[in-house]
């Protein structure tokens, strides 16, 4: 049977056990019609590029597919009903990627490389963030702490 990467983004309001419950009805579908889905993954809620029916936000879910056409189509006319998917891919393959997909291992990196910097502050060394130098360190200062400018009014006497 042909190999498929299949992904769908359901709406920001939904709660991770309703993108379940969805995934799992899914899941019964290409099941069903005599295919199999080897792997899952729920990769979270994304921020997306752009709008989508209002939603600036999605939650993202990936599925292996090893299944006939017509289940791949089933499942593609059901997500287009449904009113909480907003988009869906289906992209044949050659072979389905064992282990995590490149989303998953992106989120392993990050969490490691926050554990590493020690809760992922970007703050420097001073407490300031950035490299940029404060707004009142531009103009220079005389004794007493006040702006040279504001000294350029005269007095006659």
């Amino acid at each position: 049977m042909p190999l498929y990467e299949h992904v769908f983004i359901a709406r920001q309001d939904l709660s991770p056990q309703q993108v379940e419950e969805l995934t799992a009805q899914y899941k019964g579908v290409v099941e069903g019609l005599g295919g199999k889905i080897p792997k899952t993954e729920y990769w979270g809620v994304k921020s997306l590029t752009f709008r989508i029916r209002k939603n600036r936000k999605a939650h993202f879910t990936l599925f292996n597919i090893d299944a006939p056409p017509a289940a791949i189509k089933e499942i593609e006319r059901q997500e287009s009903i449904n009113e909480d998917v907003l988009r869906f891919l289906t992209i044949r393959v050659d072979a389905l990627e064992e282990g995590p997909s490149a989303m998953m291992r992106k989120a392993d990196r990050d969490r490691e490389r926050d554990e590493r910097d020690g809760g992922g502050s970007r703050e420097g060394r001073d407490g300031r963030r950035g490299r940029g130098r404060d707004r009142d360190d531009r103009r220079p200062r005389d004794d007493e702490g006040d702006t040279a400018a504001d000294d350029s009014i005269a007095t006659e006497e």
